[in-house]
């Protein structure tokens, strides 16, 4: 085993890692912003669930768009210049939401949103991956994952408050602001591997166990294309379509969830909507901890990751069906909480499978695959919940079709994702071979 662990690594580490997780929060905030504010903008705008629930799905439905062009840049370009660019645009795109007052304007804001916030999560994947060694990954893919958890916790009491003290459009334009600063910050503070000179110690540390290519070099059209050929490339894209559908159904409605068939005050709904948010944010830490763990007790790579995965969608999946049935406040929120923490468990567990699954040089690129198949699923979830609520008058139906969405996905990872991908020692061909 390797422990060359330099100053400098360990510095670089905790400086990406710290990044990565106050730009996540960022993220997730400008995110969360139009669901919090759903009450207040269709009441100004006049629009049905219908209506609001495009809104909501326009986001995931770019961001799906974002994946596959962030990913080649990622892996081409570095991770410095595509996502600081990504989180300036964004920010800009955050503060003109404030601005408009049409829906088209809604629908052409959150559109750019959705591309533009395309790498961060594909970028925070490819820095642990260059950054450090195969054994540690774990932990540190769910601190940048647990960035979601986190601001969707404090998300409710911090934007609800913003709104009701100086109304929902400066609570965009703040949120834009803020964005821009981190974006400069990360410019001007972070550098990709390539451009760091580093010693035989730290090269060994942190290519121990690499599955083929080189850090620096580039992907070609041969490698896209041998990537799409994989059975464990289109079992982590259908399995993650029920991850998505899930984590967006209860990040975009809870608020408008416990307000309609709770009937919650908006102040009341920002502290209540915490609760399951933030056991969102200890089941992605707990889903990084185990996997180190795992491969720690000698549990091959693919493995540690796959049936964690599968275990927490079945357990989000057992206690959402009885949510639906729930007609006390509380016993709703405890089993929506523990069902946001295990589907944020498989989360982080998901984007940990990337790390194990392909070559260095790939680490982006199927990450993109996977989240551009598993936002095309999952942006049905705020529109999809909409008309349903909108036919039925209740969220009952939504529950249980997101249910079922987990009971597939996690047959999904156990049928079909079985080997990691490789490549044959002259790198021209994409092939599987035996998990470790």
């Amino acid at each position: 085993m390797v422990n060359a662990h330099s100053r400098r690594i360990v510095r670089i580490q905790r400086l990406a890692v710290g990044f990565l997780l106050v730009a996540g929060i960022v993220n997730y905030l400008d995110r969360s912003a139009l669901s919090i504010a759903n009450v207040l903008i269709r009441e100004e705008l006049g629009l049905s669930t219908t209506q609001m629930g495009l809104l909501l799905s326009v986001f995931s439905i770019a961001y799906a768009i974002g994946q596959i062009p962030s990913g080649a840049l990622l892996d081409r370009l570095g991770v410095r210049v595509v996502l600081g660019v990504g989180m300036f645009l964004w920010s800009i795109a955050q503060t003109l939401s404030g601005f408009t007052h049409t829906v088209r304007g809604l629908l052409l804001c959150r559109f750019f949103l959705g591309v533009s916030e395309a790498p961060l999560v594909l970028g925070g994947v490819k820095v642990v991956n260059d950054w450090f060694n195969f054994r540690h990954r774990g932990l540190p893919t769910a601190l940048v994952a647990v960035s979601q958890a986190v601001s969707s916790t404090f998300a409710p009491m911090i934007l609800t408050a913003i709104m009701l003290a100086f109304g929902w459009r400066i609570m965009f334009a703040i949120m834009g602001v803020l964005g821009i600063m981190v974006a400069v910050g990360w410019l001007l503070i972070y550098r990709d591997r390539s451009a760091v000179e580093l010693t035989a110690s730290e090269q060994q540390y942190l290519d121990e166990n690499r599955t083929g290519g080189d850090v620096g070099m580039r992907p070609t059209r041969a490698d896209w294309i041998g990537l799409f050929r994989q059975r464990t490339t289109w079992g982590m894209v259908f399995g993650f379509m029920g991850i998505v559908y899930m984590v967006w159904l209860f990040m975009t409605w809870l608020p408008g969830y416990l307000e309609t068939t709770h009937h919650l005050s908006i102040a009341r709904t920002g502290g209540i909507a915490a609760i399951p948010f933030a056991c969102g944010a200890l089941g992605q830490l707990l889903g990084g901890a185990m996997i180190d763990a795992l491969i720690k007790r000698g549990v091959g790579p693919i493995d540690s990751r796959k049936w964690l995965i599968c275990a927490g969608l079945v357990v989000a999946a057992l206690l959402t069906a009885p949510a639906a049935f729930a007609t006390n406040l509380w016993v709703a929120v405890a089993l929506i909480s523990g069902a946001v923490g295990a589907i944020n468990l498989a989360g982080a567990c998901a984007w940990a499978l990337v790390n194990a699954a392909t070559p260095s040089r790939l680490v982006a690129s199927l990450g993109a695959i996977q989240n551009c198949g598993g936002f095309l699923g999952g942006s049905l979830a705020p529109w999809v919940t909409g008309w349903v609520v909108n036919r039925t008058g209740s969220f009952f139906w939504a529950l249980l079709v997101s249910s079922a969405a987990c009971v597939l996905s996690a047959l999904s990872y156990a049928c079909l994702v079985r080997k990691p991908i490789h490549e044959h020692k002259d790198g021209a061909t994409i092939v599987s071979e035996p998990a470790a």
